[in-house]
């Protein structure tokens, strides 16, 4: 397919502005729990997310470097949010784990999605599907360009439903 860089540029934009856009809404909901989009995307990932997860790990899940990672973690730590605890099979790996406080901010940072659902209701459920499906396509691609060390790169490009608990 052959785009103009006006093509790529106006798409670019639209998905650029999209997310800002769903994104400035949902942290205004967030907001109201007393959180953000970061601490609630943290909690969501330690709920959810197969294995135990460690700094490390959550930094990949996040798009983040690992120090700015440590930093969040450190304030989540004093809010009561969540712990690190030793790794009883790696002594010298700190795994995280969500506390009474994080259990609840989470639980009801899932139970209020009324501007998500509102947002994307308007879309029916074969549009959704699609745009699923084409988002991922996209990230895998834009995963790939970053040329990341290929542990890292296979470790993103799983789709994240892929790795969740199911509990």
């Amino acid at each position: 397919m052959n785009m103009t860089t006006w093509d790529c540029i106006r798409i670019w934009g639209l998905l650029h502005h999209t997310t800002w856009a769903i994104a400035r809404n949902r942290q205004n909901e967030l907001s109201e729990l007393g959180t953000t989009m970061m601490r609630a995307s943290v909690l969501f990932i330690l709920k959810n997310i197969e294995g135990p997860i460690t700094p490390t790990v959550l930094s990949r899940w996040l798009f983040r470097e690992p120090q700015s990672v440590a930093a969040l973690l450190n304030s989540m730590d004093r809010e009561g949010l969540l712990r690190r605890c030793k790794d009883l099979d790696r002594k010298n790996m700190v795994r995280l784990e969500l506390t009474e406080r994080g259990e609840e901010i989470y639980r009801r940072s899932v139970e209020k999605v009324d501007v998500l659902s509102d947002i994307l209701s308007g879309l029916s459920t074969e549009e959704l599907a699609t745009l699923e499906k084409y988002l991922l396509r996209l990230r895998s691609r834009a995963i790939r360009k970053l040329q990341l060390k290929r542990s890292v790169t296979n470790f993103l490009l799983q789709p994240p439903l892929d790795t969740m608990k199911t509990t």
